[in-house]
């Protein structure tokens, strides 16, 4: 049995925010998952546009540039899924209906204009919207763990680094 005084103290505690460690990492950890899992789509649908686009691209420091970048993805992808892993989650496939309109799209516009500034417009128009909505992610996501939030952060770099890279080829 808790007497009053213990009681008492008890609410203050759970009224004034404090919640012992436990209960703060229970807290933090669905917003970690949350945004784990949202920058394994991410970058899934990075590495899988670059992918799409890569076959029509002609210019080889283009190619060069669409290389690196795919394979920086996959590295950070393997990154996400070795954290995902230790929360036991399997991560996120990007939403079919994405995935389904990159392709609509990329292959509308390549077949109307197969081009490297074709290409590139794809790839900053996506890198684009990925930025936008990892940005959104981690305003949503705000009790996520420091390391969730750099691994967004560091997939917002490369995809602002990489609409950087193509200015030439627009």
């Amino acid at each position: 049995a808790v007497d009053g005084g213990m009681m008492s103290a008890i609410l203050k505690i759970t009224i004034n925010g404090y919640q012992p460690k436990k209960e703060m990492d229970d807290m933090i950890e669905p917003d970690t998952i949350k945004l784990l899992r949202e920058c394994d789509a991410g970058v899934k649908m990075g590495a899988a546009s670059i992918g799409g686009v890569l076959e029509h691209v002609r210019g080889e420091d283009f190619r060069r540039c669409l290389d690196r970048c795919k394979k920086a993805h996959e590295a950070l992808e393997k990154e996400l899924e070795g954290l995902l892993e230790k929360y036991h989650d399997e991560g996120k496939e990007p939403p079919a209906a994405a995935k389904g309109m990159s392709w609509l799209k990329t292959n509308w516009k390549m077949s109307l204009e197969d081009s490297d500034r074709t290409a590139a417009g794809l790839i900053t128009d996506g890198c684009g919207m990925g930025g936008k909505s990892l940005y959104r992610y981690l305003n949503q996501y705000q009790a996520a763990d420091e390391t969730s939030r750099s691994i967004a952060r560091r997939l917002i770099r490369l995809e602002e680094q990489l609409t950087a890279d193509l200015r030439p080829y627009l």
